[in-house]
C-alpha cells in the first residue's frame, strides 16, 4: 500500500512514517500442546505520516485496528511486519539508551483518566515518573521544578501536586494525564479516545487544551476516536480504517466535504448532523463486519457496500490518489 503521505514537500522527511504495518495476533487450539490454527489480522498493510506539530486522526468502527495501530507505535505490540520509522530511523531496532529516549519522544493520553492514573500515587510521582524512569539523570529538585511546570502549562496549581487522583475530578484527572504525557518534552502524543469518558461539558476544555499545547510545544498528535466531531475539530489530516486497513486518507475537511469510499460515507451519514437541518446522505449497511481471521476476498468492504460490483469480490482495489492529497482504495474510481 502506498504511504499516505500529503501536505508536505518532498524533502521534508515527516517525523513518523509508517510502511506496510501488519500485526497478526495468533488464535491458538489446545490446553497442553497448543497449535495455532490461524492469525486474527488486526492491522493488514497500513502506511501513513505524522508530521511535527501535526494531528493525524483514526477513525473507524470498533475492532478496526485503531487502538492495535496505538500500541504498535508505543512499542507495547511488535509488530508482524512492517516498519515504524522515526526520523528515518527503524524503532524496531532500538536499544538500550536508544529504546529510552524514544520513550520520551513519544508519550500516550488514553481514555478512561480513572483507570489510567494509579490511586496509590501522589500526582506529583504519576507525572514524574517518566522523568525517573527515562531521564535518571535529573536531579530530585529538577523533577519537583518541572512537575510544577507542567502541571501549570495543563491548568492546574503546583500546590495540588502532593493530592491524589481521587482528589480530582474527571476533567483534571485527564490534564494530569496530558501532563504526564508532555512532562518528558515528547514529539509525538498518542491520544487514544481522550475525551469519551468525560461530560460533554468538560470535552471541549480538554480538547481546547490540547490544541493550545500543540501550537505551543509543536508536538505531534495521533488522535484516536469514536467521535466523528472531535476528530474534525482536533485533526489536520484524517485516516478511515475497516478491516484492518485504511481505505481513505486525506485533508480532515476534504474528506468531511467530499467523502469517496462507500465506508466513510456510510460511518458519516451514521454519525448525529451538526444542525438539525442539515441534509444528510442516508446509507444503512446490512450484515456484519467480516471476522478480521478470515477476511474476505478481493475488497474487504465488498459484502457490506450497496456499491459492490462482481470484481470487487475478486480484486483488491489499488490504493491510489484520486484527487490531490485525497486517497482511498475503491473500484469505483
Amino acid at each position: 500500500m502506498a504511504v499516505a503521505e500529503q501536505g508536505a514537500t518532498t524533502h521534508d522527511e515527516p517525523l513518523i512514517r509508517v510502511e506496510n504495518l501488519q500485526k497478526h495476533f495468533p488464535v491458538t487450539q489446545g490446553l497442553i500442546l497448543m497449535k495455532t490454527i490461524g492469525y486474527v489480522q488486526a492491522v493488514d498493510g497500513i502506511s501513513f505520516t505524522i508530521r511535527e506539530g501535526r494531528t493525524l486522526g483514526l477513525v473507524g468502527e470498533s475492532g478496526c485496528g485503531k487502538t492495535t495501530t496505538s500500541k504498535l507505535l508505543l512499542r507495547i505490540e511488535r509488530p508482524t511486519g512492517g516498519k515504524i520509522m522515526l526520523n528515518g530511523e527503524d524503532i524496531q531496532d532500538f536499544r538500550g539508551d536508544k529504546l529510552k529516549e524514544y520513550r520520551t519522544t513519544v508519550g500516550a493520553v488514553f481514555q478512561d483518566p480513572w483507570s489510567s492514573l494509579s490511586p496509590r500515587m501522589r500526582v506529583r510521582d504519576i507525572v514524574a515518573e517518566s522523568l525517573v524512569v527515562n531521564q535518571g539523570e535529573m536531579s530530585r529538585e529538577q523533577m519537583e521544578v518541572r512537575v510544577a511546570e507542567v502541571l501549570e502549562q495543563v491548568g492546574l496549581h503546583r500546590e495540588q501536586a502532593h493530592q491524589y487522583p481521587h482528589e480530582f475530578s474527571g476533567g483534571q484527572r485527564q490534564r494530569i494525564a496530558v501532563a504526564s504525557a508532555l512532562v518528558s518534552y515528547p514529539k509525538l502524543i498518542v491520544l487514544d479516545e481522550p475525551v469519551s469518558a468525560l461530560d460533554v461539558s468538560i470535552r471541549a476544555q480538554v480538547m481546547n487544551l490540547l490544541k493550545i499545547l500543540q501550537n505551543e510545544f509543536n508536538v505531534a498528535f495521533l488522535l484516536i476516536a469514536h467521535n466523528l466531531a472531535t476528530v474534525r475539530y482536533m485533526a489536520h489530516d484524517t485516516a478511515v480504517m475497516y478491516l484492518g486497513q485504511i481505505v481513505e486518507y486525506g485533508d480532515t475537511e476534504e474528506i468531511y466535504h467530499n467523502p469517496l469510499h462507500p465506508y466513510t460515507r456510510a460511518l458519516f451519514s451514521a454519525a448525529l448532523p451538526s444542525h438539525p437541518d442539515l441534509i444528510r446522505e442516508d446509507i444503512v449497511l446490512t450484515g456484519e463486519v467480516p471476522s478480521p481471521i478470515n477476511p474476505p476476498t478481493g475488497c474487504r468492504f465488498h459484502p457490506r457496500c450497496p456499491f459492490a460490483m462482481d470484481r470487487c469480490s475478486v480484486e483488491v482495489p489499488e490504493y491510489k490518489e484520486v484527487e490531490p492529497g485525497h486517497m482511498t482504495s475503491c473500484h469505483l474510481y
